[in-house]
């Protein structure tokens, strides 16, 4: 990596700390990426348990040197009827050791953040699952919402804030190279930090 590329990831990181003082009160998260930052604004009082989970792992920095492993788009989905666009993060190894206990499954029925375009969310299996895999939709994606038909049970995924600076990199993740839904490479995520 070339010394003047090293710098990037750090100008995009004193930019987005000199803007994310204007608006509300809600907390951002910066995902630093080696090419790019993506800013998140997370939405507590409507998520407050998954909101709360997200904060722990950026804080304690769990998500050092994690990564966006996973892409879902056309024509990688074979055999699944309900096709969606997104990509996911986090720690990837089950029984990851910086990985903490799963938390309470907040629905998008109780929280009303539905899953739209620059949405981020938890993986999970089961309700009450979920640990540190997010994702980032890419386009609307209601099936992931409360009563949506991606996952069997009808519960969907528990979103929990919204890019507001960097979608663009969140779609071009997105087709990056891959085999079958997984990166390869991975996109490596530096750091995400909590800037209020």
């Amino acid at each position: 990596m070339s010394l003047k590329r090293s710098y990037i990831p750090l100008i995009w990181l004193i930019l987005a700390l000199l803007f994310t003082g204007c608006g509300n009160n809600n907390p951002h998260a910066l995902i630093i990426t080696e090419d790019a930052t993506i800013e998140i604004e997370l939405f507590p009082e409507k998520a407050p348990l998954t909101v709360q989970n997200f904060i722990r792992y950026c804080k304690e920095g769990r998500y050092k040197n994690s990564s966006f492993y996973r892409t879902l788009r056309p024509g990688n989905q074979p055999g699944n009827t309900t096709q969606i666009e997104l990509i996911q993060g986090g720690l990837k190894a089950d029984n990851h050791p910086l990985m903490l206990p799963p938390i309470a499954h907040e629905s998008t029925l109780k929280t009303g953040i539905f899953h739209e375009d620059g949405v981020i969310s938890m993986a999970r299996n089961e309700p009450g699952t979920a640990t540190s895999e997010f994702f980032i939709c890419i386009g609307s994606q209601p099936e992931l919402d409360h009563g949506g038909k991606r996952n069997p049970d009808g519960e969907g995924f528990a979103a929990f804030g919204k890019v507001v600076e960097g979608m663009e990199f969140v779609k071009k993740y997105q087709y990056y190279h891959a085999n079958g839904q997984y990166l390869e490479p991975p996109v490596r995520i530096l750091d995400i930090i909590i800037t209020k």
